[in-house]
């Protein structure tokens, strides 16, 4: 058989291939299939000593003496997993491992909150369509891991059998003996493990990372629509219990399902924990059915890649696809981040839902959005106040957010009216131009500060744990510094082009703006980004002073940067350096916009997509090749 293929060796870098013939994939199944792998490669398996890879020690698992893969397979490792590659049947991206990184910490975070908020008693109950309103099959081949007992009993009951248990229950407590001192002490229910859907699962890497590194899991399921997908979860399932026994009971949490995610979702109501959907391209088709899917409280990770569309080259796509209009900006990356939030805030919408956005992150190619879903139809109303649109002028930098609704409260009563507006005249003040409008996009922050604390903390803790930690470790230190409630960003070398001037270095632009009594800050998704509450126009004078002093170059015709320098600055630049300027990550020199580590590192091709220019090879002749 072939050698073991080290990490950063280029057949690590191939897109995931399967085939074989192994069992047919099912929910639950595999583990004849695991049994009959492990015990083929048994004599290779045993003794390894392997070390310990429990979520709570996280350390390194040591997979030198790893029993060699099937002929004709490379083995992919990442973390505490392993993934069998062979040809491009499966899809697989070496560069997501920041994806699952960021991942595996965030749910460990939500873990310890949902076990503080089942400790104090703040966790809700999840009510579910019961009866014929039941969307669950009776023998759906799921539910039996999701549920406990007692919820399936109750998620199948008829009104008749529901009205006859209320009545049973009222003549029970009508005919307890009352006294004073009396007390019914009802004993809490223990937390129930982390129940996690991974919607596109592709080789299963994720989830059989997901299983082996967390504490506590109830059940992964990991399901794809693609049948060979679902036989390459089987098979890597598979490979990781001969490569590590001594954690086969965590692995065999991970439950492979062949079935299109959106009907997963719809017919599992506010049944998982963790719902994770990281599709090739947009996630839009998904989002409805992924709001409905998780449980109170639960935590939904959406990555999308469609950044072309989402940044503003295809705006009526965008607007089909996200409800919204992106704008070509120096801020398209974090505008896209807000566009995807308020697609799926509509989502919510519809079914009485909220969301509250943990973490939200611009990465490389794609941009990945960690969100918890609550139902309050009292916080469902106050979403139109959490959306905006924006202003942007086609001239100069300068933008405006107007609101979609507004909440109005008098007295003891409040109402949700709409937005009042415009914030903006006909023409920008600035320079004269007009307008262009877009959105509307999420404006509330789109980052909880003590979640990204609490990550970074860990992760800082646990680097080891973390293949892409370098990468991981920048973003969060970026999201931890970021002004949250401040919407989108300037970019001093735009508004600096602008006005046809060399502009000033970013630590004395910002010293400027906190001179003028404003905050500022860094943007995680663009390094030359600046996030301030100041107005455009005070931004424009401490540029218009700076000009004074850097004349610009005389253009051929009028421009918008000469109609801003024509006006004299109502504000005086003070240029004095002010430590705080510089973020704290800055001044301690720690990494912030890491260089990616190859050549290429980007989005890899569509699973069953050739080498050649846009060429495809076809299911029969893939077949053939591999009999």
């Amino acid at each position: 058989p072939p050698s073991l293929v080290a990490r950063g060796s280029p057949a690590h870098d191939r897109s995931a291939r399967t085939g074989g013939a192994f069992d047919r994939p099912g929910c639950g199944g595999g583990a004849a299939t695991a049994r009959t792998f492990a015990s083929t490669y048994a004599p290779c398996a045993r003794g390894l000593g392997v070390d310990d890879a429990r979520g709570g020690d996280r350390t390194t698992v040591d997979m030198s003496r790893d029993p060699p893969p099937p002929e004709g397979f490379d083995v992919v490792r990442e973390g505490a997993a392993r993934a069998l590659q062979r040809a491009n049947d499966v899809f697989y991206n070496k560069p997501q491992v920041v994806n699952r990184d960021l991942s595996l910490a965030m749910i460990r975070e939500y873990q310890r909150v949902r076990a503080e908020e089942h400790a104090n008693g703040t966790a809700k109950r999840n009510r579910r369509a019961r009866g014929a309103a039941c969307m669950t099959a009776k023998d759906d081949v799921l539910v039996g891991a999701l549920t406990s007992e007692a919820e399936r009993e109750a998620l199948f009951r008829t009104a008749e059998e529901h009205g006859a248990i209320k009545d049973a229950e009222a003549a029970a407590a009508a005919t307890t003996t009352d006294g004073d001192d009396a007390t019914v002490e009802v004993a809490k229910e223990p937390l129930r493990g982390l129940t996690i859907l991974e919607g596109m699962s592709a080789t299963g890497l994720r989830a059989l990372r997901y299983a082996q590194e967390l504490d506590d899991v109830g059940c992964v399921v990991a399901n794809d629509l693609d049948p060979k997908a679902a036989e390459a979860i089987e098979r890597n399932k598979a490979y990781n219990m001969a490569c590590s026994p001594h954690l086969e009971e965590k692995i065999s949490k991970v439950i492979p399902h062949n079935q299109d995610v959106r009907m997963v979702c719809m017919t599992h109501e506010k049944m998982f924990d963790v719902v994770d959907l990281d599709p090739y391209g947009s996630p839009s088709t998904l989002l409805d059915g992924a709001v409905q899917t998780v449980k109170e409280g639960g935590l939904l990770l959406v990555t999308a890649t469609d950044m072309a569309v989402l940044c503003g080259n295809n705006g009526e796509v965008a607007w089909a696809k996200y409800g919204s209009y992106p704008l070509r900006a120096k801020y398209c990356h974090e505008m896209a981040i807000r566009t995807l939030l308020g697609a799926i805030a509509n989502a919510a919408i519809k079914h009485k839902r909220h969301i509250v956005p943990v973490l939200s992150l611009s990465i490389d190619f794609y941009i990945r959005v960690f969100v918890r879903v609550n139902t309050s139809p009292l916080q469902m109303k106050n979403t139109p106040t959490k959306l905006s649109y924006v202003f942007q002028c086609v001239g100069c930098d300068s933008h405006e957010l107007q609101p979609v609704g507004r909440m109005v409260t008098k007295g003891n009563v409040t109402k949700y009216q709409p937005g009042a507006g415009p914030v903006v005249p006909q023409r920008c003040n600035d320079c004269g131009w007009h307008y262009n409008m877009g959105g509307p996009i999420w404006s509330d922050p789109i980052h909880d500060k003590q979640w990204v604390k609490n990550v970074l903390a860990e992760v800082e803790k646990n680097k080891e744990a973390y293949p892409g930690y370098n990468k991981i470790h920048a973003l969060l230190t970026l999201a931890n510094e970021e002004l949250l409630d401040v919407p989108l960003h300037y970019d001093v070398h735009s508004m600096g082009g602008t006005l046809k001037v060399t502009p000033p270095n970013a630590w004395l632009f910002k010293s400027a703006i906190i001179n003028a009594g404003y905050r500022v800050s860094s943007a995680h998704s663009n390094p030359l980004g600046v996030k301030t509450d100041a107005p455009a126009e005070a931004l424009w004078d401490i540029l218009r002073c700076w000009a004074k002093d850097h004349p610009p170059k005389t253009q051929p015709q009028p421009t918008p940067g000469e109609a801003i320098l024509a006006k004299e600055p109502k504000l005086i630049a003070n240029w004095t350096r002010v430590p705080n300027a510089q973020s704290k990550s800055q001044r301690e020199g720690t990494p912030r916009f890491p260089v990616n580590p190859e050549e290429n590192w980007g989005p890899k091709r569509r699973a069953g997509t050739a080498k050649g220019k846009n060429e495809r090879v076809s299911k029969k002749a893939r077949d053939e090749e591999y009999e």
